[in-house]
């Protein structure tokens, strides 16, 4: 494959780096930059954000996709997510202080095929294509470089996860030969260096492997392999600068310091409040800020909640259809109020100061 040429560049790239199951508030985010003359031809999604991503590419307008998402099949699918066999609350809570102790950097090869609390219904709820034209979509997952069988040894030194780029043959011609940017900058020797592209991956299998973060869900096996999630790379800030002229993003909150912060560190050995900050010093056309999105929509969506009388860590969708439609409403409203903002803000030159900022999530000097 021939390297593309800088000039072959998409012209607007915005980044859905997670959102977890309130990945709705990217569709505000998106109608926003159409509203803006902003609308981008590359959408670059990990996570929860590849959900968005493949709805947002698969169906024509802003009102279609948030129809979409508000949808009973939506909520169906919300409403399916079941604790897995390992769901008991002591045993979770057991294995976060396992983590927080031994604070090696993926000192041991983790179990991402039986150690995982919930289980995903086998269907997502992802829209068939109406028609051909629209943005781009391009989603990051983790192929694992190990198998079942070699759980629980020791690392020493040795690579086992490859970014990979789930795209399209332009994407792809412009991604070939890139480096991957968390196994490459420094961050973690657990990594490869060079980024994986592939253009074979069906959209869904895409979505459900870069939604499978560790220790949440069980990694996706396909015939091409096993796969982690996207959160192996959460903002590909340098991904999105090779693919794209102009890049839209946000600044985010920082990852939780008594669970995800070892959790990463357990699985990848990088710390993701110090990648995230170094991304926060970046240069990016436009900055979106959802810093506060956990303040803004605090019990909005999925909660995580422990049933002591049942012995399991549970997921719990809104208590009603109504009251879910309500909250996607939220998080439209929230994505676009913010996006708004940032896109009259850079037309004058200026991003947003952070609403939440902490020494966490403050960019490195």
């Amino acid at each position: 494959m021939m390297r593309a040429q800088p000039d072959e560049r998409y012209e607007r790239c915005m980044v859905l780096a997670g959102g977890g199951f309130r990945f709705g508030y990217y569709l505000g985010m998106h109608a926003a930059a159409v509203d803006a003359g902003q609308e981008p031809d590359l959408l670059l999604a990990t996570c929860g954000g590849a959900v968005a991503g493949a709805i947002i590419r698969n169906l024509p307008d802003s009102a279609a996709r948030k129809a979409w998402v508000a949808s009973p099949q939506m909520y169906e699918f919300f409403c399916g997510l079941q604790s897995g066999p390992q769901a008991a609350p002591l045993r979770a809570l057991a294995n976060v202080a396992l983590r927080r102790l031994h604070p090696g950097k993926a000192a041991r090869l983790p179990d991402l095929f039986g150690d995982y609390l919930f289980e995903i219904p086998a269907v997502l709820p992802l829209p068939p294509a109406a028609g051909q034209g629209g943005a781009a979509l391009a989603i990051i997952g983790g192929k694992l470089l190990f198998g079942e069988h070699e759980v629980g040894q020791a690392r020493q030194g040795r690579q086992l996860y490859g970014v990979t780029l789930f795209c399209g043959s332009r994407t792809a011609a412009l991604a070939d030969g890139l480096p991957s940017a968390i196994g490459s900058g420094g961050w973690t020797d657990a990594v490869a260096p060079s980024l994986l592209v592939d253009t074979a991956m069906p959209l869904a299998d895409a979505v459900r492997i870069s939604i499978s973060d560790m220790y949440y869900f069980r990694c996706h096996s396909v015939a091409s392999g096993d796969y982690t999630g996207g959160v192996v790379d959460l903002f590909p800030v340098e991904l999105a600068r090779s693919l794209a002229r102009h890049v839209t993003m946000e600044m985010k909150p920082p990852y939780d310091q008594l669970m995800a912060i070892p959790a990463l560190r357990a699985v990848f050995g990088f710390d993701g409040n110090r990648r995230m900050r170094h991304v926060h010093g970046q240069a990016v056309d436009v900055w979106v800020d959802t810093s506060d999105v956990g303040v803004a929509l605090r019990d909005n969506g999925i909660q995580k909640r422990v049933d002591w009388l049942r012995n399991r860590v549970r997921l719990v969708a809104p208590p009603s259809y109504p009251r879910y439609v309500e909250q996607v409403e939220a998080q439209w409203h929230y994505g676009y109020q913010r996006a708004a903002e940032a896109y009259a803000l850079a037309a004058e030159g200026r991003r947003p100061a952070m609403r939440l900022a902490t020494r966490h999530n403050k960019a490195l000097a």
